[in-house]
């Protein structure tokens, strides 16, 4: 297919005619990717919600709820019995699944109290992934108090040691097993696990990795990458309502048990609150290389897809590698602008720019025959999306840029900044797909790529780029349409 990228005005600002796609969606909170290996994908959320798909694009429920009824867990509130009684909770939060050594599926669940890290974290196997799941018991219990010991044989204490959910299991280059789990509370930990049965190796809560003092980040995943050689620790920092602000943020290190550095080079053990602080998102936005927040790409005059919506508190996710065509994906919850606290499921492509940090595309996936950026001039005017440091609600509109011919970047007269330090000038460079971006003082290094823009409901030429030194991620989108 010869490939053009038409100027930026008048029809060229649409498709002739408009690329339509239509997507099967699910509402899964927290989903935590499981790979069958023959095309079928499941993700396994928050409230025993299960889904699966061959495409990444339309999905199906296998389960909704917890009942007695559920053919993933049956009889849930007999065979969880110890769980729920010691959480007060009625439902479980996010689990994980993974196929180990003996062949059978192992479901690590949890549950919470919700308002207190009064929780317990157990394992049940299978020999399908879509169950029936037999429990195994607990095998991890925080927020005790006096009159019981805590993993470690200590007296419980919430500033310091772990709320036992959100576990997520890794394998490392060696092939050994980890889980790194935690949610606010005492911060982050990771355990050795037996890649036979599952069980931990040492007792104890393991190694602590992130946090303290109930900062607001919960929801690690790692994953690690042949190519670079890192692990990759993604984090969800501050609240997942709508008006929570949820963000992705990611770290790294050469070792699965840390230590984990972002990309300013800061070790995230130091990423705790001070003492007799609770749930302070200003300690907590020093750290992390933020990779998305809330965001609005704005229409423009000529474009389809008018009626547009924000956006919101993106976050929970999980990762896919394939290993076959080296694509890696993220998964994630999202909320939307002016529908409450409704949430979908979204998967984005990941592709690690030339420094070895992790640019998450701007659009969803939509399958691999999207058209080849490969001799597209990527000069032109795009949609700049700046996701900042800040853990706010407050959603990133786009402003205009131009990419110049000339290696110039300025403001594009129709998206001027209404706010001075919005304003975008600087300079930029591509090699191949690779790109650099400077907007001021801040070099972003990042890549181009065409992606199907979902509300103009055309092809258009995109970038997503990280600058290093501050841990911030840029988006564009461009405004004309690829032919």
């Amino acid at each position: 297919m010869m490939l053009t990228a038409c100027g930026d005005s008048g029809a060229a600002l649409k498709a002739a005619p408009p690329v339509e796609k239509t997507f099967s969606e699910v509402s899964v909170h927290d989903p935590a990717i499981v790979d069958e290996g023959d095309g079928t994908y499941y993700i396994f959320g928050s409230h025993l919600a299960v889904a699966k798909t061959d495409d990444l694009q339309n999905w199906e429920y296998v389960n909704q709820g917890v009942s007695n009824e559920s053919k993933v867990i049956p009889d849930v509130f007999h065979q969880m019995k110890d769980a729920f009684e010691w959480s007060h909770s009625n439902t479980f939060w996010a689990p994980e699944v993974r196929k180990l050594g003996d062949g059978k599926y192992h479901m690590y669940y949890c549950n919470c109290k919700g308002d207190e890290p009064l929780s317990c974290m157990g394992m049940a196997v299978a020999d399908q992934v879509e169950g029936p799941y037999e429990n195994q018991g607990l095998l991890l219990k925080s927020g005790m108090d006096a009159s019981e010991k805590n993993a470690d044989g200590e007296i419980y204490d919430g500033r310091r040691d772990p709320n036992v959910v959100d576990p997520n299991l890794f394998e490392d280059k060696e092939g050994r097993l980890w889980m790194v789990y935690g949610s606010y509370s005492g911060g982050i930990f990771v355990k050795e696990l037996d890649k036979n049965t599952g069980e931990f190796l040492e007792p104890g809560y393991g190694k602590k990795i992130l946090g303290g003092n109930h900062l607001r980040i919960e929801g690690p995943y790692i994953i690690y990458n042949p190519d670079t050689e890192y692990y990759y620790l993604f984090l969800s920092f501050g609240g997942l309502d709508s008006d929570g602000g949820y963000n992705v943020r990611v770290a790294r290190s050469k070792n699965p048990d840390g230590p984990y550095l972002d990309s300013m080079g800061q070790d995230l053990i130091d990423c705790k609150g001070k003492v007799g602080t609770t749930f302070s998102d200003a300690t907590a936005a020093l750290f992390g290389t933020k990779l998305m927040g809330c965001y609005k790409f704005l229409w423009h005059e000529g474009e389809e897809g008018e009626d547009r919506q924000g956006y919101l508190s993106p976050g929970h996710n999980s990762v896919l590698y394939d290993k076959e065509s080296g694509r890696f994906y993220i998964i994630y919850h999202v909320r939307f602008e002016k529908r409450g606290e409704e949430h979908e499921v979204r998967v984005h492509e990941l592709v690690f720019n030339e420094d070895g940090w992790p640019c998450v595309l701007p659009y969803r996936y939509t399958g691999t025959d999207v058209p080849d950026a490969g001799k597209l001039d990527f000069s032109g005017t795009y949609k700049l999306i700046q996701h900042g440091r800040d853990i706010s609600p407050d959603i990133k509109e786009s402003v205009e840029i131009v990419l110049g011919k000339d290696g110039n970047v300025s403001q594009a007269a129709e998206g001027e900044a209404e706010e001075p330090d919005q304003a975008v000038s600087g300079s930029w460079e591509a090699v191949a797909q690779s790109v650099s971006i400077t907007l001021g003082e801040k070099e972003y290094k990042g890549i181009f790529r065409v992606q199907w823009d979902e509300d103009g409901k055309k092809y258009v030429r995109v970038f997503s780029a990280i600058c290093t030194e501050t841990g911030e991620s840029i988006w564009g989108s461009g405004l004309a349409a690829v032919q």
